[in-house]
This record gives structure tokens, C-alpha cells and sequence, in this order.
């Protein structure tokens, strides 16, 4: 009958020792998943940041105000406007425009 209870006994501590390093193991578990949620959460909301600086960047104002700041870009007007004419390239364009109608017509 000792040998019994002594067998008892052991089937108990050992089914103790295990419900305790399961729970410490649940616990541990849920921590690293708590710190991984609130990661989650930091993450999204540095990435909602960027995507607001991005589009704070992207803003026609902003890109005009650094072409004419860092690259010395100013916004065409007439009085600085250079008009550049090729009188053979007119020519020589009318004369395959008037041609090319007489050419693909075929009756």
C-alpha cells in the first residue's frame, strides 16, 4: 500500500510542477504577446505619421517654393520667353503635310 501512495504521491507533485510551469509559460506568452500588440500599435501609428509628413512634402506649394529656392527655377512669363523659329522646318513640314493627304488617297 506504500508503494501505491508513493505513487500517488509523485503522480501529484509531477502534474503540480507541470500545471505551474504551464502557467508560467501562459503567462510569459501573453506578456510577449501584449508587448507585440502594443509594437503593433507604435508601428501603425509612426507609419499614419509618415504618411502624413509624406503628403505634408508632396504639396504643389511646398514643391514650387523649393525649385525656385534650391534649383533657381522661376515660373515662365512672356517678357522672358524665347521663341525659336526654323524657317526650312516650316517649309519643308507643309510640304509633307499637303503631301501626305494626296498620297493616301487611292481610288
Amino acid at each position: 500500500m506504500t508503494r501505491l501512495n508513493l505513487v500517488l504521491l509523485m503522480a501529484v507533485l509531477a502534474s503540480a510542477i507541470y500545471l505551474v510551469h504551464t502557467q508560467y509559460e501562459s503567462r510569459r506568452l501573453f506578456t510577449e504577446l501584449d508587448r507585440a500588440t502594443v509594437e503593433a500599435r507604435r508601428l501603425d501609428t509612426e507609419h499614419q505619421r509618415l504618411q502624413v509628413e509624406k503628403r505634408a512634402q508632396a504639396t504643389p506649394l511646398r514643391v514650387e517654393k523649393i525649385a525656385r529656392a534650391q534649383l533657381n527655377m522661376r515660373t515662365a512669363t512672356p517678357a522672358i520667353t524665347q521663341y525659336v523659329s526654323d524657317p526650312q522646318g516650316v517649309s519643308a513640314s507643309a510640304a509633307a503635310a499637303s503631301a501626305a493627304p494626296a498620297q493616301g488617297v487611292q481610288p
